[in-house]
Parts: C-alpha cells; structure tokens; sequence
C-alpha cells in the first residue's frame, strides 16, 4: 500500500493568519432593508477575512467591514458561505480595494519559510 502526499500549492496570494478582531459588519438585506451586526475575524490575510455571520447573505454582495478597534473601514464582496459542524455559517470576504492595508499587518509570502533563529554557541560549564 503506497503513501499518498497531500502537500499542496498554495492557491492564496497571501497566508491565512488566525487573528480575532472585532468588526461591524454593514450591508443591505434582500429586501433592501440595511443591516450592521458585531461581530470579530476568525482568520485574516492581506486581501480579505473570514467571521461568523448569521445574518444571511449571497455570494457576491457588498459589505462594508469596520475594524472597531481602528474604525478603519473597507469595502468587501462575499466570496464563500459555508455551515460548519457547529451550525455557524461563515462567510468569506475580499477587498474591493486590493491596495488598503486594513489590518495594519506584513503578511509572509505564499511559500515562504519561517524565520530560524541564530544558533547560540554553547558555554562550558
């Protein structure tokens, strides 16, 4: 029996990093009713964000996203709705503006190795 590698390319521009960050989420129902829920970011990257949503919302429809602890705003488009096996529907984001630095944050390249640290000579007792 032979040993499948699972290894893959990354398809994101950027990695994904797990970082929670309160938002307010703001939109227009489908009835045109406007919405803005609290809510904070499961997981973020230089070009979008993923969060817990339970207000519903279709693929492709604009957002705007506000970092409550900056009260920077940005606006996105719903990429991905998924139900997890918790029951919490999460919806994935990206920027319209692909040039906002929203989260005030580097990302690492696709790809990229982490840093090593230097070794440190050994001292002798």
């Amino acid at each position: 029996m032979s040993l499948i590698n699972f290894r893959y390319k990354e398809r994101r521009r950027t990695v994904r990093v797990s970082l929670t960050v309160p938002l307010t989420v703001h939109g227009k129902s489908c009835e045109g009713e406007k919405f803005a829920i609290s809510t904070h970011s499961q997981s973020v990257n230089r070009h979008g964000a993923l969060f817990h949503l339970e207000h519903p919302v279709t693929m492709g429809q604009q957002l705007l996203l506000v970092n409550d602890h900056t009260t920077a705003s940005a606006e996105c488009r719903v990429i991905n709705i998924r139900r997890a096996r918790d029951g919490k529907n999460y919806v994935g984001v990206e920027f319209v503006n692909e040039d906002a630095n929203f989260w005030h944050m580097s990302f690492p390249i696709p790809g990229s190795r982490p840093l090593r640290r230097a070794n440190q000579s050994k001292q002798t007792a």
